[in-house]
């Protein structure tokens, strides 16, 4: 993806160095369109959620009774709580934008509940992670076992906490919950305490295991009260590891968990902004430049299996299931409004607007509910979607955040001007300069939007009108007179003038279809016009659990992968693909057989959102080898029940793993895991199908240092070639592997556990 990066421009009178500023939640209101069905879909499975099951894991840590069993799924094995979280994060700022009184009943209630958790526990701290007292305890006393997602083989317990950290946080600050201060500087206060004894190696050997955005928190805590130890806490829970890198200009990004990065480079720029340090704040700018324009394909998303891959390879995006995630993009959003905010570049916006209405919007199904974990763009697959009672993913916790707070970038401010940054049917009321602005548009389905001014008593100001990247034909009206400037895109176009209520702004503009080929340069291109993606809708059949169930693995597609040779192509010797669309209107397009339209209006179907294009004679070559090479993948996925992809967080989470002394990394473009005493997963087999087990590694097998273990019995019946091991006999409906190394020695680096059929 790619998107020019510009300087930021103020045309006019308007200082370059007024510093922007976000209006608040409850200054800017939806109105109508699109962004405003998704936030009223949103608040109905907000409702549709209940307080007390998201509350039970805090209450079952503090001894006190439940008045709800809790959720199931990910909030009942080992993530538990993590909800609860983001859902006092949805209640704030939902309240901030709708002054719902039912979310703000909800959230006083959860707040004063956390508090009573918080009373009881009588330190301090309050928090949902299974057995936590245990595992806090043994963190205080340097005991330090993990990396990755497993610590002390808990999962990813500061990521969890981190979600109560900024639940409290957003409680305070959109809500004006004063009690949710307080029990947030309680649990701010008890976790300094917690790593007091620790030393910095210690606390950086934490923070291998993902931990969210803990370190922004704690810079949070600082800008609510003032007080130097919570930056100073900041700065000590920054990872260094990947900071370090970010500072010096180096991409170490390729094999790393995408999620568990992008929280904490939010972190690095909060802090360098409060602490003056531009390095910190250099190294968020340019992991932002890296990822929007290295690692990000059409629609703004990032990441396959959860991970970054090569950025001169995305033929294994391209091929899997498990697309971008959704929570990537959650926070991307947040790292490129911080980044706009900071550094008055409007260059930010066309990265946030891309994102906004191709993944964000995309992601939930516009009438009956639900968020979308993975987004494939793997051609004619599709995604699944949570449901309220069975689904707790993390994909589910920013989901209900991801439509709650669509106001907040509509407008900005300076001291005494207005920003206008994305054309969105909304009001704003500037209640302290007594100022009202409201935009009527049909945008992207029309090229216009309208802004009409009302004040108390004329005033003068300046309303300044984004001039986005992808458009043309720009043109400003003032009360139906044409405004003429030579600004030039990705700028603002500043009209400075005495307002007076009744005043209409009118923009009027074009915008074209291109193709934008994936960011490795290879011949597989989508279609977009202006900011949106348009994809195809290919199919409604074998859509296997798309509404999702309650299994471990529910956020994952079932059905069978299409063969890729199959897809759509484009093919034409004069290349000229764009050539071909036929208009019909409302934003569809006819090619050949196909009809495009905008990827945020396609659900419950298998769609093409990327194509190949080729010459004739390039098309022929190309299809045999891709047939041949989607023949053998095909036939390895027909005969595979389960397969666990070691290293790799959520296939790990999926097989319940547990280890010690373990270790996992990235090398010659695979993941692995080893270990110096042990490590375990569970596969699920299915109706007892698979019969043989299939363990690829990147090293060669030694059995003097290294045992296998089948549901608790050495292995029997194997054979090794070429660092493949094969163990038949399988005949559970569960099978427990568990990887011993004797002498504390290493044991190789495991790659893959497939169950196959034969």
């Amino acid at each position: 993806m790619k998107i020019k990066h510009l300087l930021f421009l103020f045309l006019g009178p308007v200082s370059v160095m007024a510093q922007m500023q976000p209006f608040s939640l409850h200054e800017v209101k939806l109105t109508q369109g699109i962004f405003k069905n998704a936030q009223d879909i949103d608040l109905k499975y907000i409702l549709a959620l209940n307080p007390d099951k998201l509350l039970a894991p805090y209450l079952i840590d503090a001894g006190l009774p439940l008045k709800a069993e809790r959720y199931g799924n990910w909030e009942s094995s080992g993530l538990d709580g993590h909800i609860g979280g983001h859902y006092l994060s949805a209640l704030a700022m939902m309240y901030a934008s709708t002054n719902d009184t039912e979310l703000k009943k909800r959230l006083d209630y959860m707040v004063a509940e956390l508090a009573r958790c918080q009373a009881k526990n009588g330190n301090g701290y309050v928090g949902g992670i299974p057995q936590g007292k245990v595992f806090w305890e043994r963190i205080h006393k340097g005991d330090i076992d993990g990396s990755g997602f497993g610590l002390n083989n808990t999962w990813v317990p500061l990521y969890n906490i981190h979600k109560l950290f900024a639940g409290l946080r957003d409680a305070y600050q959109y809500a004006g919950n004063e009690q949710a201060k307080q029990v947030l500087i309680g649990l701010g206060d008890w976790f300094i305490e917690l790593i007091k004894p620790l030393s910095e190696e210690q606390i950086q050997q934490i923070l291998r295991t993902e931990h969210g955005g803990i370190n922004e928190t704690f810079a949070d805590l600082y800008i609510i009260t003032k007080e130097q130890k919570y930056l100073d806490t900041a700065q000590k829970l920054s990872h260094r590891a990947v900071l370090n890198p970010l500072i010096e200009k180096q991409d170490k990004l390729t094999g790393l968990h995408a999620n568990t990065q992008i929280p904490k480079v939010i972190g690095f720029e909060k802090i360098g902004v409060l602490t003056n340090n531009l390095a910190w704040s250099g190294a968020a700018q340019y992991f932002w430049q890296n990822v929007s324009q290295s690692r990000s394909v059409a629609f703004g998303g990032n990441s396959v299996r959860e991970h970054f891959n090569p950025v001169n390879d995305f033929s294994k995006m391209l091929a899997s299931n498990q697309g971008p995630e959704t929570c990537n993009s959650f926070n991307m959003l947040r790292l490129s409004k911080a980044l706009f905010l900071d550094k008055n570049d409007v260059s930010y916006l066309d990265f946030y607007e891309r994102i906004l209405y191709n993944h964000i919007l995309s992601s939930q199904h516009p009438e009956k509910g639900g968020f979308v974990y993975f987004t494939p763009i793997r051609p004619n697959h599709y995604r699944v979607y949570s449901q309220p009672e069975t689904s707790m993913w993390c994909c589910v916790g920013s989901g209900i955040e991801n439509h709650t707070k669509y106001g907040e970038l509509i407008y900005s401010h300076s001291a005494d001007n207005i920003f206008v940054n994305l054309f969105i049917p909304s009001a704003l009321n500037w209640e302290a300069k007594g100022i009202r602005l409201v935009q009527n548009t049909a945008f992207p389905y029309q090229n216009q939007s309208e802004l009409t001014v009302s004040s108390s008593t004329p005033k003068q100001f300046a309303i300044n009108i984004r001039y986005p990247a992808w458009a043309q034909n720009f043109e400003v009206l003032v009360n139906g007179h044409k405004y003429n400037s030579n600004t030039r895109p990705v700028s603002y176009i500043s009209l400075n003038r005495k307002w007076k209520s009744g005043d209409k702004i009118t923009i009027v503009f074009t915008s074209s279809t291109k193709l934008e080929n994936l960011p490795d340069g290879s011949n597989w291109v989508a279609f977009l016009h202006g900011p949106i993606v348009l994809a195809a809708k290919t199919s409604t059949k074998d859509l296997t659990g798309i509404f999702a169930d309650d299994s471990r693995m529910g956020h994952e597609t079932k059905g069978p992968l299409y063969p890729i040779d199959k897809a759509f192509a484009l093919v034409d010797d004069s290349e000229n693909f764009v050539s071909k669309l036929q208009p019909l209107g409302h934003l569809q397009f006819r090619l050949d057989s196909l009809t495009l339209q905008p990827f945020f209006e396609i659900h419950e179907a298998r769609y093409q959102m990327y194509f190949p294009a080729f010459t004739q004679k390039a098309y022929a070559e190309q299809q045999l080898k891709t047939k041949q090479k989607e023949t053998e993948l095909l036939a390895i996925e027909a005969q595979t029940i389960d397969k666990v992809n070691c290293g790799e967080q959520q296939s790990e989470v999926d097989h319940l793993y547990k280890g010690e002394k373990s270790s996992s990394g990235y090398d010659d473009e695979q993941f692995w895991r080893a270990t110096r005493a042990y490590f375990s997963y569970q596969l699920q087999n299915s109706n007892r199908a698979g019969k043989c087990l299939e363990i690829s590694m990147l090293d060669d097998f030694n059995i003097n240092n290294t045992e296998i273990y089948i549901n608790e019995a050495l292995a029997q019946s194997v054979s090794i070639v070429n660092k493949l091991i094969r163990i038949e006999g399988i005949n559970s409906e569960l099978v427990n592997i568990k990887i011993i190394s004797k002498n504390n020695t290493n044991s190789p680096r495991f790659h893959q556990f497939r169950l196959m059929k034969k």
